[in-house]
C-alpha cells in the first residue's frame, strides 16, 4: 500500500495483539523505530497504544514498556484487567481494549486520511468498514505467516491493505537474536 508524504496518518496498536504476533514470528518491537518509520512515511498526528494492566500487582512486566511509550511519542490508553479464577482455580487477568480502540479509530476518523491498524483481531473488522465509509483508508499489520496464523480473515479483506508483519521487521523490530549472534561472530572475524 502506497503511503503519500502529506496524508494525515495516525497508528492504532493493540498492544497485546502486536506482542502475539511479533512473538508467533521471534520479534521483539522497537517502537522508536516503529515509530521513526511511520513518522517517515507521512504526517503522524497520532500514535496510540492500547494495552490492559494488572493494577493490583507491585510489579507489571509491561509497566516499563508502557511509561517508556508515554514518555517517547505514543498516547497510551490503558485500563485495569480484571481478575477472574479459570476451572483449574488458577487466578488470571482478562482485559479487552476493542471497544476504546475502535471508538477511537471513528472519532479520529475525520482528521485523518490513513489510518494503520495494528491487530490481527477479527473483531475490528466494521470498524474499519466505517472508517473506510468516512473516506480513510485503512491499512491492517499482522501476520499470516506464523503458525497459527494471528490475523484474521474479516479485518485483512476489509482493509485496502494487507501489511505483513514480517516484510517490516527490519524496520520496525530489534535484531533477532540469532542474527545478533551471527553479527558478532562475523566482527569477531
Amino acid at each position: 500500500m502506497a503511503f503519500y508524504k502529506d496524508e494525515r496518518l495516525a497508528l492504532f496498536i493493540d498492544g497485546a495483539n502486536l506482542y502475539s504476533a511479533a512473538r508467533a514470528l521471534g520479534l521483539e518491537i522497537d517502537f522508536r523505530k516503529l515509530l521513526k518509520e511511520f513518522q517517515g512515511r507521512g504526517r503522524l498526528l497520532r500514535a496510540n497504544y492500547y494495552t490492559a494492566l494488572v493494577e493490583s500487582d507491585e510489579y507489571s512486566p509491561i509497566r516499563p514498556l508502557v511509561d517508556w511509550l508515554a514518555y517517547n511519542g505514543f498516547s497510551v490508553v490503558k485500563k485495569a484487567a480484571r481478575e477472574y479464577t479459570d476451572r483449574e482455580g488458577r487466578k488470571r487477568h482478562r482485559g479487552n481494549m476493542d471497544v476504546e480502540l475502535a471508538v477511537d479509530m471513528l472519532e479520529a476518523a475525520a482528521h485523518l486520511d490513513h489510518i494503520v491498524l495494528f491487530s490481527g483481531n477479527g473483531d475490528f473488522r466494521r470498524v474499519v468498514e466505517a472508517v473506510k465509509a468516512k473516506g480513510v483508508r485503512v491499512s491492517v499489520v499482522s501476520t499470516n505467516t506464523s503458525s497459527p496464523p494471528q490475523v484474521a480473515d474479516d479485518p485483512r479483506r476489509e482493509a485496502d491493505a494487507f501489511i505483513e508483519l514480517e516484510d517490516i521487521a527490519d524496520m520496525i523490530a530489534r535484531p533477532r537474536r540469532d542474527q545478533s549472534d551471527d553479527l558478532a561472530s562475523d566482527e569477531d572475524e
